[in-house]
């Protein structure tokens, strides 16, 4: 009997991994991936997790971070502006960033399994999770920490499945010059475009576009060519890189709907209880961030033993919509902004160079205050 199984190692599922393995608790997690592996990420983080992963024991610069401190915006036709980022951050991708998480969680005794898991029943007091191939595992909480959307979802059935959703994403890694220091959000019809350097010179570009625009070239190859190269700054980028995968590696039916943070008493973390959308930004410090406020409730609960499974369930969706649900309805927002017209989005950016202190502003309704180790 562990008492906390996490489904999905990703990047929530592996901080929540850390931080309760740490604190002593008897951990397993169950990925049906093997680590080290490429995920569809923009890869830039927020420094306001940075102190909180330092505390865990995880140290992005030893293993060569980029540090970002300056963000640029472009609209379609090539207008941009450029202002100091309010907190800053750093690029490192997931590649090496879920891997190190992976051997700190070995390190603090957690059991790490690879496993699809098919089936989770709550019995009243404990959880039995079932996998493809028979294995079954008892928990006293399970943490669903699976991602974006997973055949889980259908059996939970979550209500945002049940939706279509326009969007997919398409991100590869790149070799070529770019300023370490700047994290640069070009739009294109129908989408938008993140552009930062990660470890080891290599430079991520990763898009988010609408599916209905994207169907009309069914290539990522021609879309790039005929629709995100019609940015002059994106045309210049990719004129000017050569690519370091063999292929770029994409995800579709991406939901930035509301979901459940807690279904039929199983917790979710990360994307998996809530996505902003990558144009903030702040996807990867979100997900940082949710873990951390799962983990603490949870040692709170072995520590103590003063509440019950429904008040931890009621103070655990407390504590995220507190934490994020303003920062979502700015991210709703600037989506709409961004990608439906083009013409304001052209006006908006004239705006701002007359006010520069609004585009840092506007950035801080999507991000957090810096996270305290404790």
């Amino acid at each position: 009997m562990f008492d906390v199984l996490i489904v999905g190692g990703g990047l929530a599922g592996l901080v929540n991994a850390v931080h309760l393995s740490k604190a002593g608790l008897k951990v397993l997690v169950l990925e049906k991936n093997s680590y080290p592996k490429h995920k569809v990420c923009g890869e830039y983080i927020s420094n306001e997790v940075l102190p909180y992963l330092e505390s865990l024991g995880i140290q992005p610069f030893q293993v060569g971070a980029t540090s970002i401190h300056k963000f640029l915006l472009s609209a379609p036709k090539g207008t941009q502006i450029k202002t100091q980022l309010p907190l800053g951050g750093f690029g490192l991708s997931r590649f090496t960033l879920d891997n190190l998480l992976y051997q700190k969680a070995i390190e603090n005794g957690c059991v790490v399994k690879k496993a699809t898991v098919e089936k989770i029943d709550f019995l009243g007091e404990h959880f039995e999770v079932s996998t493809r191939g028979g294995g079954t595992y008892l928990a006293t909480f399970t943490i669903g920490a699976y991602g974006k959307r997973s055949t889980l979802d259908v059996q939970l059935a979550r209500r945002f499945i049940q939706k279509k959703t326009p969007y997919l994403a398409v991100k590869s890694h790149f070799t070529g010059d770019f300023p370490e220091d700047l994290v640069a959000l070009h739009n294109f019809e129908g989408g938008y475009c993140g552009v930062s350097k990660v470890e080891n010179g290599f430079l991520n570009i990763c898009y988010l576009a609408d599916y209905k625009t994207f169907k009309k070239y069914r290539y990522t190859e021609t879309f790039q060519q005929e629709v995100l190269c019609k940015n002059p700054h994106l045309k210049e980028i990719f004129a000017a890189v050569k690519p370091a995968f063999a292929r770029p590696l994409s995800i579709s039916q991406i939901s930035f709907s509301p979901k459940e943070k807690v279904e039929k008493h199983i917790f979710m973390s990360g994307d998996t209880a809530g996505m902003i959308h990558p144009l903030c930004g702040n996807g990867m410090g979100m997900a940082i961030h949710s873990a951390k406020i799962l983990s603490q409730l949870l040692i709170q609960f072995f520590n103590q033993k003063s509440s019950n499974r429904a008040t931890l369930e009621m103070n655990y969706t407390q504590a995220w919509q507190s934490a994020f649900q303003k920062r979502l309805r700015a991210g709703r927002f600037l989506n709409l902004f961004l990608s439906n017209n083009n013409n304001l989005l052209n006006a908006g950016i004239g705006i701002l160079r007359f006010a520069p202190g609004l585009l840092p502003f506007i950035i801080e309704q999507t991000h957090g205050k810096e996270l305290s180790a404790n």
